[in-house]
């Protein structure tokens, strides 16, 4: 059996050397003009006769390879300090096109044109920039599974406008806003997609299929040549003032004063590799963390990064050899970082096939003295291997403060085995000391992963081991000291139908064994979703499973459904509705339960300046015993923006939290010029069911003010 195995692997490998020689790509060169187009929105220009052209649509939504429903003509030109694309998106009908004036960033639920460049052409990652078409951005970074990491922000231009052909839109994109090899001649790969949100589709330029490999190696190769290189240099100013009060015997009394400055720069060392450095970095947020459910909890709740020095290069730090959910979500999340004294960091590429990424920083808040104050040190190295999306990686992480520290090292991978298989791994080890111990304790994280992916078929397994030892004081993690096996099956149908766009039944569990216990537990979930018009979707679940917590069993099984439609061009619906089995999370003394999770939300565009967005959810407890009622939990939450421009925004937000009885109000003027030169102005304010009385606060039917700020930010960005 053995030997039958290696042999056939042998084979499957010789194949697909082969194929890989075999395959010839023609790599297409891009015309280099003189003068530049003017960004319009309205490709009339002769020069854009002259472009490289793409009309090759096919879809890879809801289907592969089919004859989309409007046609798309994408258009490239370029000099020695730009790119330049243009893109006309006819419409049968252009009054049903969804567009909003939004702010950049937040235009995914509309039509829209996306442009992705890989200028390394190492598919491992490319530049994703989007417009819809009123001419609103959006960036960030395709990962190499195909997914937008959309919290970096370039510089770039865009405009576009509806017709009665459709729309149109154009954009320059500075070559010193990416960064690209210093070479005479350059191949890159570029992608073009579109979303046509009343049709359900996506489409895109080259195809795409699942059964010829990576997103980014089925793109078109093009070359360029003469680019300029200008050393890039970025001088981020800014200015942060904030008042609080709180209350105080009843009263709101001021509790914090004070104004800031910070400085952030960027260097560019080579065409690839860029350093930024910030002392007293402002990380204020311009809107707080939305509320979430926070009572009966086995593990903290996780809040993503908001803060835009850790959001650039965000994507370096994803590690291969994950499943869905599974316990150790990052081996880096900078929120453990809380209010950084200063911070340097340096990405991009060491030769053509290596990217570094660092970060390196000292935290001040939350410690007694200087002395204690914790050393963040973050290392990334990944070396792509040739031909395909296949990579090595390497990590070091570290915090150090006195008498303890926690580092972490390791390595994880992606090799692709065909064109509709691929395996990960990842494996680190910590080594962490504490104050309370002379010596250190070791542990380890193994993952590994396969998945396949056809047309019809998407199987996926992963097995996790995680240590009772593993510490990751840089990362985030749910769950230690367990084994963990991941399953994922899915049949795909594609049913003669204009109302059943794709049919869709799938199995998904994961299966446990909980090394501080000794026992096993499960959970399956058992699933059918159905893909409707209007980019809708609906889906009914049925679950089987149980959970181990302090030597119990408790079991876990339920029923679900969740669904969501852009129901017409104003509204967008979305209903998630849960029931099943619960655990009460108390240490002392954990009991079975069940328990309802609803949440409801709609949103309404009455026209393309003004949204609203209101959102319900509400969670329960009822123990089984005697079927009393623990807790019922409601957050109603509100936020309603008016975009006057793509550049100046007013935005309102209004939460209710029913559990905790504390309403939460914040409004926000904005301006951005660009990403960088910004103008924040807001204020917010807590209110709680509360009076004060006779010296001290009881509850009341009414709502005291017990928290008021104010902030005001500014910073320009200079650039050469």
């Amino acid at each position: 059996m053995k030997r039958f195995f290696f042999r056939s692997l042998l084979v499957q490998i010789a194949i697909i050397t082969c194929s890989l020689f075999l395959m010839s790509e023609t790599v297409e060169p891009i015309p280099k003009v003189n003068s530049a187009p003017e960004i319009d929105g309205k490709l009339d220009e002769a020069i854009w006769k002259t472009a490289f052209k793409m009309t090759d649509f096919k879809t890879f939504q809801p289907d592969f390879g089919k004859d989309p429903q409007e046609k798309t003509e994408a258009f490239m030109l370029y000099d020695s300090e730009n790119f330049y694309f243009g893109v006309r998106c006819h419409a049968k009908e252009p009054n049903k096109i969804k567009a909003s004036v939004t702010k950049r960033d937040n235009m995914f639920d509309d039509d829209f044109v996306g442009i992705i460049i890989d200028t390394f052409n190492d598919k491992q990652k490319g530049y994703g920039f989007l417009i819809n078409p009123l001419g609103i951005q959006g960036d960030g970074m395709m990962d190499i599974n195909g997914n937008l990491e959309s919290s970096q922000d370039m510089v770039w231009y865009s405009k576009g406008q509806i017709d009665e052909l459709g729309y149109s839109v154009e954009c320059r994109i500075p070559i010193k806003s990416i960064r690209f090899p210093n070479k005479k001649e350059i191949t890159m790969r570029i992608g073009f997609f579109r979303q046509l949100v009343r049709h359900s589709e996506m489409i895109s330029s080259p195809p795409v299929y699942p059964d010829k490999g990576g997103i980014l190696t089925q793109f078109q190769p093009i070359s360029v040549s003469g680019l300029k290189y200008k050393r890039v240099i970025e001088i981020l100013p800014a200015l942060t003032t904030i008042n609080r009060k709180v209350i105080d015997e009843g009263k709101l009394s001021p509790d914090e004063k004070q104004t800031d400055l910070s400085l952030t720069a960027k260097l560019g060392l080579t065409s690839d590799l860029v350093l930024d450095a910030t002392i007293n970095p402002d990380f204020s947020q311009v809107e707080a963390d939305a509320g979430q459910v926070d009572v009966n909890l086995r593990y903290d709740l996780f809040f993503p990064e908001k803060r835009s020095f850790f959001l650039e290069g965000k994507e370096n730090f994803k590690i291969a050899g994950n499943t869905e959910e599974a316990p150790l979500w990052a081996v880096v999340h900078t929120r453990n970082i809380i209010n950084p004294q200063f911070g340097i960091k340096l990405a991009g590429k060491i030769g053509s096939r290596n990217s570094v990424a660092a970060i390196f920083s000292r935290d001040e808040v939350g410690y007694e003295n200087e002395i204690s104050r914790p050393y963040f040190s973050i290392f990334r190295l990944r070396h792509a291997l040739k031909n395909d999306d296949s990579y090595i990686g390497g990590f070091y992480t570290g915090k150090d403060q006195q008498n303890e520290y926690n580092r972490i090292i390791g390595s994880d991978g992606r090799l692709r085995l065909s064109q509709t298989s691929v395996a990960e791994y990842h494996f680190f080890g910590s080594i962490t000391q504490t104050p309370e111990s002379d010596k250190s304790h070791n542990g380890h994280a193994l993952g590994l992963r396969y998945n396949y992916g056809t047309r019809k078929v998407l199987l996926d397994f992963g097995f996790q081991d995680i240590s009772k030892d593993f510490q990751i004081d840089t990362g985030f993690i749910t769950r230690t000291g367990i084994s963990r096996l991941a399953i994922f099956s899915m049949y795909q149908i594609y049913p003669e139908s204009k109302f059943f766009k794709k049919i869709e039944p799938f199995y998904w569990s994961f299966h446990i064994y909980d090394k501080h216990s000794r026992m096993f537990e499960t959970f399956n979930l058992f699933a059918l979703r159905f893909q409707l018009p209007r980019s809708s979707q609906f889906r009914i679940d049925a679950i089987l499973g149980d959970e181990v917590f302090e030597n119990q069993r408790f079991n876990r099984s339920g029923v679900g459904l969740q669904s969501y439609s852009q129901l017409a061009k104003q509204i967008f619906l979305h209903v998630f509705f849960r029931h099943t089995k619960s655990i009460f999370y108390d240490p002392d003394n954990p009991y079975q339960g069940n328990g309802n999770r609803l949440s409801l939300g709609i949103q309404y565009q009455p026209f393309d300046k003004l949204n609203s967005y209101l959102s319900i959810a509400y969670s329960d407890f009822y123990r089984e015993s005697d079927g009393g009622k623990i807790y019922d939990y409601t957050l109603v939450y509100n936020r309603t923006t008016f975009q006057l421009n793509k550049y100046l925004f007013f935005r309102g937000i209004v939460e209710y939290n029913t559990y905790w009885k504390k309403l939460t109000t914040d409004f926000l003027a904005s301006f951005t010029y660009i990403p960088g030169t910004v103008v924040h102005l807001g204020y917010g304010s807590v209110f709680r069911k509360l009076r004060w009385e006779d010296s001290e606060y009881v509850e009341s039917d009414n709502f005291l003010e017990t928290k008021q700020g104010f902030f005001f930010k500014v910073s320009y960005l200079l650039r050469w």
